[in-house]
């Protein structure tokens, strides 16, 4: 038996179109060692897309490789995650499995306080599997799951979802898994983390889905199942550039910063300079990140990004002259206000106009498309 395990695609997550395209990218790739490999079958444990409702272009290409695969005589089976999962259970991922596609395995019924899961027979093997639902709402539902029985099949629990002993940490809402249902495979999703344990699988995202994990983890993966064999196989288009920039002083951090990169090869790398330290001098403003972008793509670069969590500014450089919460509040964005665009302009309005407050009796879906309107006067759309 040999079958492909992914998770955590997020297609359509990124809304810088350099970082969408690689995300769509490396799923092609995975598809594309997937026919090389002449696996029998994919499962993808959730998080395909990034949202329930993904735009038509990343639909477009998801299908063209959906097509591929079917071509490939390998079909695929799938559930929902947190982010592609709808209450109404509308989704796209219906729309994949009524054009035959691929095959939905979620499929249960309620007994009881049991939730019993029915499986998808292929070959010889049963395949379970429950949604992921927003929030961890699903951690307390699998407690109660019960599988109904295929003997003499090889059976996977198809799972989005936290595993205590993925996570070690009580804090953390998480399933215990003693309490699971026995099978021979567990195909997780859910957690961005390259895990293998007792028949448990992890396998990553496909590709880093924010700026942390390109740091971190820099490139994506999923793993291949033979004959008990367990193979991770990574998923690397590009590679990423992590640069170090520690700074006490902003005024000068802009030469200091070139300099760094002027040792470093940039060309169709993704380049992310990580600042850190305490600002004691100058503001975050005075670095130039419009002027350190610029010779970055000069120097061929696929993308230029900042990464600034670690950056922190001493306290006394926050002075404020007036007692008013409101005027403290945009004093304080404008001291942190790093974004020198064309929608820097927007940052204080929509603060603003996130903070209208629920009125008394009004119902939520009322309350959010009160929001939504003001936010699109703001943005003039």
């Amino acid at each position: 038996m040999k079958f492909a395990h992914m998770a955590d695609c997020h297609l359509d997550g990124w809304r810088l179109p350099e970082l969408n395209a690689l995300n769509m990218q490396s799923f092609q790739r995975a598809v594309t060692i997937c026919i090389k490999e002449r696996v029998e079958f994919v499962l993808i444990a959730g998080d395909l897309f990034d949202s329930a409702y993904p735009s038509i272009d990343s639909l477009k290409e998801t299908f063209r490789e959906f097509r591929r695969l079917k071509e490939a005589n390998i079909p695929v089976f799938i559930i929902s995650g947190s982010h592609d999962y709808s209450v109404s259970g509308k989704t796209f991922l219906d729309v994949l499995e009524k054009s035959g596609f691929c095959t939905n395995v979620i499929n249960y019924e309620n007994k009881g306080d049991t939730i019993l899961l029915q499986p998808t027979i292929y070959k010889n093997v049963a395949i379970y599997g429950y949604p992921g639902k927003k929030s961890g709402l699903e951690i307390e539902e699998l407690e109660r799951v019960k599988i109904e029985d295929a003997p003499g099949l090889f059976k996977i629990l198809m799972l989005h979802t936290t595993i205590r002993g993925a996570v070690q940490n009580p804090k953390i809402k998480s399933v215990d898994e003693s309490k699971l249902p026995k099978v021979n495979y567990v195909a997780l999703g859910h957690l961005h983390i390259s895990y293998n344990k007792n028949g448990m699988v992890y396998p990553g995202p496909l590709f880093p889905n924010n700026l942390q994990e390109l740091e971190e983890l820099k490139n994506g993966s999923f793993f291949i199942f033979e004959n008990g064999n367990i193979e991770r196989k990574e998923v690397k288009l590009r590679e990423i550039l992590v640069v170090n920039y520690s700074i006490n002083n902003a005024l000068y951090a802009t030469e200091g910063i070139l300099k760094l990169l002027e040792r470093e090869s940039l060309k169709d790398k993704v380049v992310i300079v990580k600042l850190e330290g305490l600002i004691e001098q100058g503001r975050t403003s005075d670095i130039d990140f419009v002027k350190i972008e610029n010779y970055v793509k000069k120097r061929e670069a696929l993308i230029f990004l900042k990464s600034m969590s670690k950056l922190l500014i001493s306290e006394s450089k926050l002075e404020f002259d007036t007692i008013n919460t409101e005027d403290i509040e945009v004093q304080i964005l404008k001291n942190f206000m790093t974004l020198d665009n064309k929608f820097s302009h927007l940052i204080l309005p929509l603060t603003k106009s996130l903070q209208i407050e629920k009125i008394d009796e009004e119902r939520s879906g009322v309350f959010e498309e009160r929001v939504l309107s003001e936010v699109k006067k703001m943005v003039g759309i």
